[in-house]
């Protein structure tokens, strides 16, 4: 019951951040930025639940999400799918896709999965780079005006309000997912995937499930930025990407949805914040990362683990 009260506790705060930040924004850059922010957190929070609880690493969940904007983009722009209907359409097929190639892939293990999603990384980038006439090729295309309804999305603060209702229904939903029996499947998976199938757990099945969740979520938050920012490109689906979206997942915490939001939020803001330093700003960012991962191998996230030790530790000693 005290658990429950906490994540409702967290949502509440979360909310309560989220409505107050357009009152720092000045103009539409910090807006950009923060709905930027909000969906590689949605994305992370969907590859943190594939590595951080099924212990499954793929290297190819830009390439993902960028080929579910691509379907959603090109339904709703050379096809004229209304926008929520193109959205529908890539979930159903991103969905199939993740879990066909989910059979093969998930066999492998550790670095050789790795190397597997990269792999199908790669040829979804080459396949959106080569097709010119569907996907503009390394041009990009632009992308029709965003609608739910009839409603037009045309400001920024009405994306950032969109974006930022899904992120707090998405953590709510993943908390809530991970403090089911499923969850508890999936953290018996991440320990000892022979354990779990010992005890007739179906390791495989739950594995694909996971890893079609994941997909699903980059789908939705990769088609959401594509009609945000009016214009798509292969970039979106490059090898770059993905390395971002496991640096983000790893910076922030496996295993730990907050985690996810914490190190997508931050490494979204933190190239902007050092632009001033110029030709420094790469070589200070890596430092940072560096830091953080020699001094918090569990993420930033382990920051918390270490005042909950600490106030524990100082109630025992008042008790005793």
């Amino acid at each position: 019951m005290l658990k429950r009260y906490n994540i409702n506790y967290q949502i509440v705060l979360l909310s309560f951040v989220l409505a107050c930040l357009p009152f720092f924004f000045p103009n539409d850059f910090y807006y950009e930025i923060a709905i930027l922010a909000i969906l590689n957190a949605i994305i992370c929070i969907g590859l943190n639940l594939l590595m951080g609880y099924a212990g499954q690493v793929s290297l190819g969940h830009g390439a993902f999400a960028g080929l579910g904007a691509y379907i959603s983009v090109v339904l709703a722009t050379n096809y004229e799918f209304s926008p929520m209907s193109s959205i529908l359409i890539s979930i159903i097929f991103m969905a199939c896709f993740a879990f066909v190639i989910s059979k093969p892939i998930l066999k492998l293990k550790g670095h050789y999965l790795a190397m597997g999603t990269l792999g199908i990384g790669i040829i979804i980038n080459i396949i959106l780079n080569s097709e010119d006439e569907i996907t503009g090729g390394a041009d990009g295309m632009s992308v029709a005006e965003f609608s739910i309804f009839g409603y037009v999305f045309e400001e920024s603060i009405q994306w950032y309000i969109l974006c930022a209702s899904l992120l707090v229904v998405i953590i709510w939903a993943f908390n809530n997912l991970i403090d089911s029996p499923f969850g508890r499947l999936l953290r018996s998976i991440h320990d000892s995937e022979k354990a779990a199938g010992s005890v007739g757990i179906n390791v495989p099945h739950y594995k694909s499930y996971v890893f079609v969740i994941s997909v699903i979520i980059a789908t939705v938050a990769g088609s959401f930025y594509a009609f945000f920012s009016g214009y798509i490109s292969p970039e979106e689906a490059s090898f770059t990407h993905s390395i971002e979206l496991v640096v983000m997942v790893v910076f922030g915490g496996l295993g730990r949805v907050y985690g996810a939001v914490f190190g997508a939020v931050i490494l979204t803001v933190l190239p902007q914040l050092l632009t001033a330093l110029e030709e420094y700003e790469t070589l200070v960012f890596g430092g940072i990362i560096i830091f953080v991962m020699i001094f918090m191998p569990k993420g930033i996230a382990s920051i918390w683990d270490y005042f909950m030790d600490k106030k524990d530790k100082e109630k025992s000693l008042v008790k005793n």
